[in-house]
């Protein structure tokens, strides 16, 4: 409300709201946003769990008058579905009980449910299509098809994205008498029923919406999917169908049989379901848990939830993708609910009080890693505990409401919680709604069941004295032998090329052996059907075609030899890279609340190596380039030196600080408006010499990272920074020196626990955008200007490995020119996947009836707010926030 209002969120690092065409687009993540007060709207019924009546009437009364529906502008059906108009649906819930209940909101007249009817006429059109499942977005003003509506040629959605709607459209028909919305979400779910792969029961990603076809045929119960598989069971619940339960038994059935492996639950193709389609979990599947407990199956829903807790005890928060030895795949981590979401239903079904120590944990991580002075700020990588400027509405409509409910007694509820059911986004919708306005006959309309095992519809709706008569050790003895997964699991894999050298006929020349100035090989090569080509920078490029070969057996060789080069062009690239470090604002007003994503450089003093890190003031450097001998030095000695990108290899201006007498060096992007939200990892290379002179660390920041810092030196001229592998919590940073009273808060107390982050996850590549597919590290010596010579370490991207039935091609390199640094050569990390890069639009959109342009707050208005902040929490003493 201070900071953000009326923008749909608050960006949590500079202060202010995040309004949708005034940002740099994020693409569909940003299709979330629809100008109409986001974060108020999914916020509603968490005032009023949260026991803040009145803060609730005031928002109603604000989303009353604020907020305009009839925006153009492009958003997303299921997000738009589940966050406002479940919101409103939510809302209205907890008003009319409150309005009954005599002290609050008797002015209410049903406000909310008219907007939401409004919001659902709004979505109707996306569902004309001639399945019935919708278009994944639309126009809120102009809907699908009109000519100004920059919508509707989509011709694939996301199976959770048409199969998340039936409790919302039906609370919405139920409401208000109206029975079209549940009639179109219940279309929408019989045709994906329909379309499972009969054989296995299972259904795919992603679906074409106009012919029903699979068009990402892989299956799993996390992202994509997941919940699909919740609105199953939960339909059941809500609205009394025995068709959504019989439907959901069948689904569960071949999840168990197929994609649970305890602990894991790992994505099959549909069409072969003994077949894994990959070897990576993601975050949105810790909800799964949660759904086994109202499923009744509480043995798994235990294995999986401590696999879960024992990755977040690795890395503070749960990292967006890891592997199945649990290192980290995508680093980043949103403040996702779904984990808390688990922990709380885990503790209804089984009162074991061990789910409050973990719920403990995720609220000292959050207040220890996540908090920043205007919020709760996302991770940008786990590794590192850097943050992304976002702070998603989900954060305060789930997380929030789930922590409050694990602790909460029931005297701590002005309403018996147990009357209403959670939506995937955790709004509440009374299950009185079964019995009300049923316009739908309740056809079976489910066809072709299986005949299950009994052992299948045990428990379906859990009791805890059933489940656990007199035994409250019975949940230990499940979590016991998962107690170090984690840790176990993390043995050095055997890698494919050696697990292929094992067997097998070998080819006459080896990968590893090929030298392009060998002739001998050279020979080989054309004898195999490859040809080697040179490119202009230096590397060679090896195409085979198996009908150049000498003879079948010598195109097999081939074949084999390239499948090699693949996997080794692969590995030296990943062993040139290095993880992320941070910068972290140690000086006051900032306190380390302030961490920045920073490129590591493959010289100078290796910080994974330096745990306390290198911490000074830092010192703007003359000449700013630092290309030449510095004019100031004075003013850099024992200080941490400021310097622009450009007109000169990295490895020089580390020489020229370091010979001024600087301790470490920050370089800063002169691209204008580069951050590290959008562009990939950088690393700075060194010159193609021995830079073993250089014994100071350097790290690169974007543009606009470098800005906050450059910006603080304006306002507040002595500016103190920490150069490390990751982020410090403030106990450590201040140990054993004077600090306010208000930075001391538990974190003193845990300041030797969780501050070790796992040296194999410290080496992994870090993918920068969850939006995005993960992204090569591009390790870049500087960019000379005006004709001067470049050296570039890293493999052109412009020349991809190309791999099909016809021919291989696969760009080498030779040893001599990788050169990767020896001492901080990391494991190879995790191979992305088929992670699609998300599209990137930006609309500039109108029709608001409030002001939206929210200006950038200045650093002085920033750091005001801040010394209010402090103030405020000086009179608190030690209190924690």
């Amino acid at each position: 409300q201070e900071h953000a209002y009326p923008a749909d969120e608050l960006m949590p690092l500079t202060c202010r709201g995040r309004v949708r065409g005034q940002e740099p687009s994020r693409g569909d993540v940003d299709d979330a946003l629809g100008k109409f007060s986001l974060t108020l709207i999914d916020t509603l019924d968490t005032l009023v769990v949260l026991n803040k009546t009145k803060e609730f009437e005031e928002a109603v009364k604000k989303v009353i008058k604020d907020v305009n529906l009839d925006n153009d502008i492009v958003v997303s059906v299921f997000e738009t579905n589940i966050r406002v108009l479940g919101g409103l649906l939510g809302g209205h819930s907890v008003a009319i009980m409150l309005k009954e209940k005599g002290e609050y909101m008797q002015w209410y007249n049903g406000e909310l449910l008219h907007m939401a009817k409004e919001l659902g006429y709004k979505l109707l059109p996306a569902f004309n299509t001639t399945s019935g499942l919708p278009y994944p977005r639309v126009n809120l003003k102009f809907g699908v098809r009109h000519p100004e509506a920059r919508t509707g040629t989509e011709t694939d959605t996301c199976t959770a994205c048409a199969g998340t709607l039936i409790l919302e459209f039906a609370a919405l028909s139920r409401f208000t008498g109206t029975s079209i919305f549940e009639e179109y979400a219940r279309k929408a779910l019989d045709f994906i029923w329909e379309k499972r792969q009969r054989s296995s029961n299972l259904v795919g990603v992603t679906i074409n919406i106009h012919t029903g076809d699979w068009v990402r045929k892989d299956s799993g119960v996390g992202a994509g999917i997941d919940s699909y598989y919740e609105y199953l069971l939960k339909a059941y619940v809500l609205l009394g169908d025995d068709s959504f339960l019989e439907r959901f038994n069948m689904h569960y059935d071949a999840i168990m049989r197929y994609i649970s492996q305890p602990p894991l639950l790992l994505d099959v193709h549909i069409h072969k379901p003994m077949l894994n389609a990959r070897t990576w979990m993601d975050s949105l599947l810790a909800f799964f848990p949660g759904l086994q407990v109202l499923k009744g199956d509480i043995r798994p829903a235990i294995e999986t939830h401590e696999m879960l807790y024992q990755v977040i005890k690795k890395h503070n928060f749960l990292p967006e993708a890891f592997t199945t030895d649990f290192r980290v795949h995508w680093a980043q981590h949103p403040l996702r609910p779904e984990f808390a979401e688990s922990t709380y239903f885990l503790y209804k079904a089984t009162g074991d009080p061990y789910y409050l120590e973990v719920g403990k944990t995720l609220i000292e991580n959050l207040n220890k890693y996540a908090r920043v002075p205007c919020g709760f700020a996302a991770m940008k990588d786990v590794r590192t505990g850097s943050h992304e400027d976002r702070m998603d509405s989900f954060f305060l409509a789930e997380m929030f409401k789930y922590l409050y409910l694990l602790f909460a007694d029931k005297e701590d509820m002005i309403f018996d919680i147990e009357d209403y059911i959670f939506t995937t986004e955790a709004h509440l919708l009374p299950l009185w709604l079964s019995t009300t306005n049923q316009t739908i006959s309740k056809k079976n309309t489910t066809t072709e069941y299986t005949e299950l095992d009994d052992s299948n519809f045990d428990w379906t709706c859990p009791n805890t004295q059933i489940l656990f008569p007199n035994d409250p050790m019975f949940a230990q003895s499940i979590r016991e032998p998962l107690k170090n997964v984690v840790d176990k699991s993390c043995p050095r894999g055997i890698s494919r090329v050696e697990e292929s050298l094992g067997s097998g006929p070998k080819p006459p020349l080896r990968a590893r052996d090929f030298m392009a100035s060998n002739p001998e090989h050279l020979e080989i090569l054309k004898k195999m059907g490859v040809s080697l080509i040179h490119l202009k920078d230096g590397r060679v490029q090896l195409v085979q075609h198996a009908v150049q070969a000498a003879s079948s057996l010598d195109a097999e060789d081939g074949l084999r030899f390239m499948q090699e080069m693949i996997e080794l062009s692969s590995q030296q690239q990943k062993e040139q890279q290095l993880p992320p470090r941070a910068v972290q604002i140690v000086s006051h007003p900032f306190f380390g609340r302030v961490v920045l994503t920073a490129g590591p450089a493959q010289f100078g003093m290796d910080l994974s190596k330096h745990k306390a890190g290198t911490r000074g003031f830092v010192a703007t450097i003359k000449p700013y380039n630092g290309c030449s001998e510095i004019t100031n030095p004075e003013a850099v000695k024992e200080k941490i030196a400021l310097m622009q990108r450009g007109q000169c290899m990295f490895a020089e201006k580390a020489r020229n600080i370091q010979k001024a007498g600087a301790i470490g060096g920050i370089v800063i992007d002169d691209n204008e408006g580069s951050s590290s939200d959008t562009a990939p990892l950088f690393q700075m290379a060194g010159d193609g010499k021995n830079t073993d002179d250089i014994t100071i660390p350097m790290l690169f920041l974007f543009n606009k990272e470098g800005n906050i810092i450059l910006d603080a030196i304006r306002e507040y001229e002595a500016v103190e920074v920490l150069l490390s592998d990751k982020a410090k919590d403030r106990a450590t940073i201040f140990k054993g020196k004077t600090i306010p009273n208000y930075i001391i808060d538990s974190n003193l107390e845990m300041e030797n626990t969780d501050q070790k982050l796992s040296e194999n996850d410290s080496h992994k590549q870090n993918s920068e955008e969850a939006t995005s597919a993960s992204q090569d590290v591009g390790a870049v010596s500087e960019e000379p200007e005006e004709g001067e010579s470049s050296a570039v370490a890293d493999s052109d991207p412009a020349s991809p490995v190309k791999v099909d039935s016809d021919s291989h091609s696969v760009s080498h390199q030779d040893p001599a020119m990788a050169s990767p640094d020896e001492a901080g050569a990391p494991e190879p990390a995790c191979t992305p996947g088929d992670h699609q890069p998300q599209e990137q639009k930006t609309e500039t959109e109108s029709n608001s009836k409030v002001n939206w342009d929210n200006k950038v707050q200045p650093m002085e208005s920033i750091l005001a707010d801040w010394n209010e902040d402090i103030e405020a929490f000086e009179m608190m003493e030690k209190d924690e926030l």
